[in-house]
């Protein structure tokens, strides 16, 4: 048998090593870029030596052993815990929201428990059952916080009103009262030493996967497979023929300069008097090199164009009925599988999409075997659909 992936993300480079590494038969991979790695990829910059996050900085975290195991297969992972700040009129301050910023926006000296009662007699607890992102901060935190902190952040990052959005989107996003500024709460979390597109070359090194770089896929593309794996954009594989989803893209300005010029990885900018959302230096993730020269990447962040590459599913109202078409469409292909965060159109961190790559990869494995029918989801997002 021959099996088609098409991406080299995550999704497709796990998928395509399960395979390979489980079975006798061919795996080809494509990629539409010029390079591995989707946009987990990672570049040494000439000028400085810094070692670049392409698309914008990827911190590894995850609670799972298993996917956090299998990752260090690939590479040796550095530790590094996520405290992004955030620069508003006030001054810097710590995120997520904690007992240190509670009290340094207010100018308290508030115990845990004082505060817990503070934000409890800010908060909107007339809102019962929060019907969007601003209804869920509200309640969530008060009107303070989310004014200064997510209001403008999110309108420029999502691109429309934060009522727009699903009150799911800031659950993901902790509150804290006391001193804790881990951004996560994963109980793993670190950086590859040597980059991501390392860990992809890794992946993908083994003798029945072969690489096409430069090679965007088209629907003519997997009719000589036995079977395709697909992670490329859910309504992209369709022709658009209900209609485009709707993604977020971005895109950076970058400046060079010498010695330290932010003193941290990551500063978010909320407000909407600045028209981009944040700034990475990235020799801070590589914290265990010395570099001279530093370059700062400043981010914005806009629509997706028919040229540009899509980021994030925006999932709005229209977006999800889109997408529900667009699943049943899936439901009629022909040995065709979709996974990714563009392939089922799912906000994913990675370590979610390598955990549903390694699922989807042992229950086509044992659909082969046995003569079942084949997974055209993977199994986590079928049980999110029913």
């Amino acid at each position: 048998m021959r099996f088609l992936v098409v991406g080299s993300g995550f999704a497709g480079a796990v998928l395509a090593r399960e395979l390979a590494d489980h079975t006798d038969h061919q795996i080809d991979v494509v990629e539409a870029r010029d390079h591995i790695g989707g946009n987990c990829h990672t570049h040494k910059e000439q000028e400085t030596g810094v070692t670049v996050h392409t698309y914008g900085a990827h911190i590894f975290h995850t609670s799972d052993l298993n996917v956090w195991n299998y990752v260090q297969r690939f590479t040796e992972m550095m530790p590094f815990i996520n405290r992004p700040k955030a620069s508003i009129d006030k001054g810097i301050f710590s995120l997520p929201v904690n007992l240190h910023t509670i009290n340094q926006f207010f100018g308290k000296k508030f115990s845990p428990s004082e505060a817990r009662q503070f934000v409890d007699s800010i908060r909107r607890q007339d809102i019962e059952e929060p019907r969007n992102f601003e209804e869920q901060a509200l309640h969530y935190m008060g009107d303070e916080l989310y004014r200064a902190f997510f209001h403008g952040y999110t309108k420029k990052h999502w691109g429309c009103d934060p009522r727009q959005i699903p009150a799911s989107v800031l659950k993901r996003l902790p509150l804290r009262f006391n001193y804790n500024d881990n951004y996560y709460s994963s109980l793993y979390q670190g950086i590859p030493k040597d980059g991501y597109t390392a860990v992809f070359e890794r992946l993908l090194d083994h003798p029945r996967i072969s690489l096409s770089l430069n090679h965007r896929w088209r629907p003519s593309d997997g009719l000589s497979y036995d079977h395709m794996f697909y992670s490329g954009p859910l309504d992209g594989f369709f022709g658009h023929r209900r209609g485009r989803l709707g993604y977020r893209t971005v895109f950076w300005e970058r400046q060079i300069e010498t010695g330290d010029a932010l003193g941290h990885p990551g500063i978010n900018f909320p407000s909407l008097d600045v028209g981009f959302t944040r700034r990475r230096e990235h020799k801070h993730y590589e914290y265990w090199k010395q570099h001279d020269k530093t370059i700062v990447f400043t981010e914005y962040s806009k629509e997706t164009g028919t040229e540009d590459e899509p980021y994030y599913p925006k999932r709005l109202a229209d977006d999800k009925a889109l997408m529900h078409g667009y699943l049943g469409d899936c439901l009629q292909t022909d040995k065709t599988s979709f996974m990714g965060r563009l392939g089922l159109y799912k906000y994913m961190d990675m370590h979610q999409v390598i955990a549903e790559s390694l699922s989807l990869a042992r229950e086509f494995i044992a659909a082969i075997a046995s003569g079942e029918p084949r997974p055209i989801f993977p199994e986590a997002f079928r049980q999110s659909l029913s």
